[in-house]
């Protein structure tokens, strides 16, 4: 089953590569990761996708916990989440299948944003099932070049991961 963590850390070097050696070392194969800064200085939000058992992902977030930097880990893969994911795809464009391209992005709310002699970039930010779709419909046209942000997630409602709570004040 694939679950989503997510985990916010202290902002310092090295430690994106001491908690992706810790799910290599778990055996662990991380499916998505997506770091960035969040609402407070100096504390990072990560959001990783990874595949395994309910008892499996528990023992990884108590060895998350050991890692000094990281200040809180949840596992929101069952709680109401709005998640999404960007995925850039550069697909094959001739001009006689331009018009049915850009038909296929109105319908899914995706934009061109670039337009070469035989070749568009198409931009889409959506939850991961509509991506997955779209990359689905696009793929006949030709995908020259394809990337994906990999998944961010938020809780829905109240409830909320900030960083406030973690950071000292002097």
């Amino acid at each position: 089953m694939k679950h989503t963590l997510v985990a916010l850390m202290q902002d310092r070097p090295g430690v994106l590569n001491r908690v992706v050696s810790l799910f290599r070392r778990r055996g662990f194969n991380i499916e998505s990761l997506s770091v960035g800064h969040t609402e407070t200085p100096g504390v990072s939000r990560m959001t990783i996708v990874v595949d395994g058992s309910q008892t499996n992902v528990e023992q990884v977030i108590k060895q998350l916990y050991r890692l000094i930097e990281v200040l809180k880990v949840s596992d929101v893969t069952h709680d109401p989440t709005v998640a999404r994911e960007l995925v850039m795809v550069k697909v094959h464009a001739p001009a006689s299948r331009r018009a049915e391209i850009n038909s296929l992005a109105t319908v899914f709310e995706a934009r061109i944003v670039d337009v070469a002699h035989d070749s568009m970039i198409l931009e889409l930010c959506a939850n991961p099932d509509k991506v997955e779709n779209f990359i689905d419909l696009v793929r006949p046209f030709g995908i020259r070049e394809m990337l994906r942000t990999g998944r961010v997630a938020m809780v829905r409602g109240a409830h909320a991961h900030a960083g406030d709570p973690y950071v000292k004040v002097a």
